[in-house]
């Protein structure tokens, strides 16, 4: 891939190399470190399309909240992709906490005493 400037002298021509190594030194300077192990990298787009990376290399600054995925990607409609996201959240469902109702206990709920009803129309008058 290359990148071509135009100049008034004349074209210069940069390769994709150059940009890596100036994007790599600007990510040490961020301290970003390299996080192993990451299969798959999905980035859902407002139109429902999906920039799909397939075993990339992601590196992160939580501090500086930037972290930056490179690698090859695809385009792909959030359909394609669905069934395999389904599956991957139906398997973290059990480590997730879960949305039971909060168990009362009427001895903690202390009785109702005044009727705040008539007490609002007297302090009107």
């Amino acid at each position: 891939k290359a990148v071509v400037s135009t100049q008034s002298t004349g074209i210069i021509h940069k390769t994709a190399g150059t940009d890596d190594k100036k994007l790599q030194t600007t990510l040490k300077k961020l301290q970003c470190n390299n996080i192993p192990g990451i299969e798959e990298v999905n980035i859902i787009k407002d139109d429902s399309t999906v920039i799909h990376f397939t075993n990339p290399k992601v590196q992160a600054t939580v501090g500086a909240n930037t972290f930056a995925i490179s690698g090859n990607a695809e385009h792909k409609s959030i359909t394609d992709l669905f069934p395999g996201i389904l599956n991957q959240l139906v398997g973290m469902s059990s480590s997730l906490p879960s949305k039971s109702k909060p168990v009362v206990d009427d001895d903690e709920v202390p009785a109702l005493v005044e009727d705040f009803d008539e007490a609002s129309k007297t302090e009107a008058v």
